[in-house]
């Protein structure tokens, strides 16, 4: 269907879309990156016969950013989310909406495990590496999986609340009310319409078509599709066959220019498995690593301003500012953690990277793990440890309200990790504490951390949790 022929919402929004990717540079950034990897998804969406998730849009609006400037960047976020939250709602009058929602909240729940694993996976090879150019195509790989980390969790975020609001209108509006429903299916082609995956979906940054759209088939299809609900014939072709990378297909000036690219698969290094290198055999030749997102690009260049500026501050004698900056810091992404603790190290700030290492204590829960994980993962476990140390530090209370709000989002690794460290840095009386917020829910858990440890810390804690009147 033409984008005249489109309901209202729906056609504004792709022809919002294409506004603005006609006032960006087609070749670099994230704008790059999705026309390279998925011109199909992207021209389903110029079209208005799909919707990018959110986390697509923000992408492209930092490209405006860095195009423009900040102000005109916040205008124009403004405009777009309500463009885009209107299209959406069309798009979740469908009928069979709320089950292809289901559909994709699991498929990007797998896909956001996935991410995590391969962080953890990469983490460790990257400790172990021998040489410069191992280490650099690691830390290559290591970046996109943060990115499709990233991605899935905001997608799974992105479904939770349309799934929230869809249930919400349900109960307020009448049946055979939806607005635009029955013109966009009408309009979307079968083989658009809604074909969800069964499998691990590919690297999430690869294609436009979100988790706000139709899920990959098996291990070949991309990490979104569709934004449809209908028909589950499934498709196969363009950029959702994320598994052989394409190194053309990335523009050049998305590489960071101290990482090589394409940077050669060191030898005898085993051919990658996984979403991201779908149907690539054991014996085929190894694939090239991927250039850097801009995402990681961007926070190396944030890292090494920040030690610059501390550099001079402490030089000037302006240690109150140079903490306040520390502070600040360490409030910002948690994949700058690594950067930060190189870089400082680097300029001789050691001091300063034991300062930001405290100051993360601070934290919430969430922040906190997901600070560790990236320290962790880049070899820094050490580290990762200590941040987790210090973060159990609050009232015990408190950890166990956060470790329930994890376990809520469905974040149960990173609960572990908490109460992991609870069992660890506290008294067995202080860690029987944190159950108090939901003693059925919160003891199972922590005495299973406990028993990780060793059997000694677990019936110390057994003792612990019955003299303070719960049961086990």
């Amino acid at each position: 269907m033409a984008v005249e022929q489109l309901p209202g919402r729906v056609r504004r929004f792709a022809r919002y879309l294409t506004d603005l990717l006609t006032r960006l540079d087609q070749e670099s950034g994230w704008c790059g990156v999705f026309r390279q990897r998925d011109p199909e998804g992207m021209r389903a969406c110029l079209d208005g016969r799909e919707v990018p998730p959110w986390d697509v849009m923000e992408a492209l609006l930092q490209d405006f950013a860095g195009r423009y400037g900040v102000p005109a960047a916040t205008a124009e976020t403004d405009r777009a989310r309500a463009l885009h939250a209107a299209a959406l709602t069309a798009y979740d009058s469908l009928p069979d909406a709320r089950d292809a929602l289901a559909d994709r909240l699991d498929v990007m729940l797998r896909e956001q495990r996935y991410a995590a694993d391969r962080q953890v996976e990469l983490g460790r090879l990257l400790a172990s590496a021998t040489d410069r150019q191992a280490a650099d195509a690691l830390r290559v790989d290591l970046a996109w999986a943060r990115d499709d980390h990233a991605r899935a969790t905001a997608r799974c975020a992105e479904i939770r609340a349309r799934t929230a609001e869809l249930d919400r209108r349900t109960k307020t509006v009448r049946p055979g009310d939806a607005e635009d429903g029955t013109a966009i299916r009408a309009g979307v082609p079968e083989g658009l319409a809604g074909s969800e995956g069964e499998g691990r979906a590919r690297g999430a940054a690869g294609s436009v078509r979100g988790a706000a759209g139709s899920a990959g088939e098996g291990r070949e299809r991309g990490a979104a599709g569709s934004q449809g609900a209908g028909s589950r014939r499934r498709r196969r072709g363009g950029a959702r066959f994320a598994g052989v990378f394409d190194e053309d297909a990335v523009p050049a000036s998305v590489a960071p220019d101290d990482v090589p690219s394409p940077v050669a698969a060191p030898a005898g290094r085993r051919t990658p498995r996984g979403a991201r290198f779908a149907g690539t055999a054991e014996t085929a030749e190894q694939p090239a690593p991927r250039p850097e997102p801009p995402t990681a690009a961007a926070d190396r260049a944030a890292a090494g301003r920040l030690v610059e500026a501390l550099t001079r501050l402490r030089a000037e004698g302006r240690s109150g500012e140079a903490h306040a900056l520390l502070a600040e810091a360490a409030r910002g992404p948690a994949a700058r953690f690594p950067l930060l603790a190189a870089r400082l190290e680097q300029a001789g700030l050691g001091a300063d990277w034991t300062t930001l290492l405290w100051e993360t204590a601070s934290l919430p829960a969430e922040s906190l793990v997901a600070a560790a994980d990236e320290l962790t993962a880049a070899g820094r476990g050490a580290d990762g440890e200590q941040v987790l140390r210090q973060g159990v530090v609050r009232p015990a209370a408190e950890i166990g309200a956060a470790v329930l709000g994890l376990v809520a989002a469905g974040r149960h690794r990173e609960g572990r990790a908490l109460l992991d460290a609870c069992v660890r840095a506290r008294t067995p009386e202080e860690a029987a504490r944190s159950v108090e917020p939901a003693p059925p829910v919160l003891v199972p858990l922590l005495l299973a951390a406990a028993h990780e440890v060793s059997d000694e810390r677990h019936w110390d804690l057994v003792h612990a949790l019955r003299v303070a009147g719960f049961a086990t």
